[in-house]
This record gives C-alpha cells, sequence and structure tokens, in this order.
C-alpha cells in the first residue's frame, strides 16, 4: 500500500466513523432529523422496523464500513456504502436545514458542500484498485488469452491433421 492510501483512507474514514459513532450515541436525535426517509424505508420492508432502530442500523454501518475503509479491508465495498450514506445524509440535512435566516443559509450551503466532497472522495475511494487490476479487467484480459491460446493450438492441430493426411 502506499504512502498515500496508508495516510488518505483513515483521513477520510474519520469523518464517518465520528458521524456513525454520533448517530449512535443519539439515535433520538437521529431518528428525528431522519424520521421523514426513515417512515418511508420502514413501510418498504417487509416487517415492522422502528425508526430509532434503522438510525442505529446507520450509524453502525456508518462506522462499521469507516473502521473497514481505515484499515484497507474490502475498501471498495466499503467506500461504496459511505457513499450511499454520504449522499443520503447530504439529501436529510439540505431537507432539514433552518433557512429562515442568512446565516441558516449560509450554514445549510456549507454543509452541502463537505457533504458533496465527502461523498466525491468516497466515490474515488471505491473505485480505487490500489494499483492492481479490477476483476473485470482480468476477466476480459484472461478471456483474450484463453482465445489467443486456443487459436494457437487450434493451428498447430490443424498443421498435424494436413500433415498426416498427406503423408
Amino acid at each position: 500500500m502506499s504512502l498515500v492510501r496508508f495516510l488518505a483512507r483513515p483521513m477520510l474514514a474519520s469523518s464517518f466513523v465520528l458521524a456513525g459513532m454520533d448517530k449512535l450515541k443519539n439515535a433520538d436525535d437521529t431518528a428525528a432529523q431522519l424520521s421523514p426517509l426513515l417512515r418511508r424505508a420502514a413501510e418498504s420492508l417487509p416487517f415492522r422496523a422502528n425508526e430509532k432502530v434503522l438510525a442505529r442500523v446507520i450509524g453502525g454501518t456508518q462506522v462499521g464500513a469507516g473502521v473497514c475503509l481505515a484499515l484497507g479491508k474490502s475498501a471498495r465495498l466499503a467506500a461504496t456504502v459511505l457513499a450511499v450514506i454520504s449522499a443520503l445524509n447530504g439529501y436529510v440535512e439540505w431537507r432539514s436545514a433552518d433557512i429562515s435566516s442568512k446565516d441558516g443559509r449560509d450554514a445549510r450551503r456549507k454543509q452541502l458542500l463537505k457533504n458533496v466532497s465527502l461523498t466525491g472522495g468516497v466515490l474515488l475511494a471505491s473505485v480505487d484498485t490500489a494499483g492492481k487490476p479490477s476483476l473485470a479487467w482480468r476477466a476480459e484480459h484472461l478471456a483474450a488469452d484463453a482465445r489467443k491460446s486456443t487459436g494457437k493450438q487450434l493451428k498447430k492441430a490443424d498443421k498435424a491433421v494436413r500433415k498426416a493426411v498427406g503423408a
């Protein structure tokens, strides 16, 4: 792992881990803030779900994915989860912000920019292969190598058959 990744992943993840811990500690406040969105999510689930429990699940997921990203364990998956959570969080904060005053509107704009920046950071981390080719790239090149190898083998077999028939 490069020095940049070694430093950048924990730096990026720290914000998510702390926000997730805050959501876990203040599940009532989180549930109240996320209430409209959580109510819709709870309605779409096939079982009865409590908004406070869903808020804790989101907070726990955020902590877990943040720790995984910081440690570089399943970093791409963790970053993808954090990107979804960050986008959701940005939407919820944008909708619930107080915009009755100029200071409130400025705070809302700053919060939105922070959320957009964090979402962009984890999106970049979600596609970072750490210098290793992705599974799609490896599969594509494996198939191309197999086609080349098979073609060479067919040419050799054809040559041997023609030689045997001609002899």
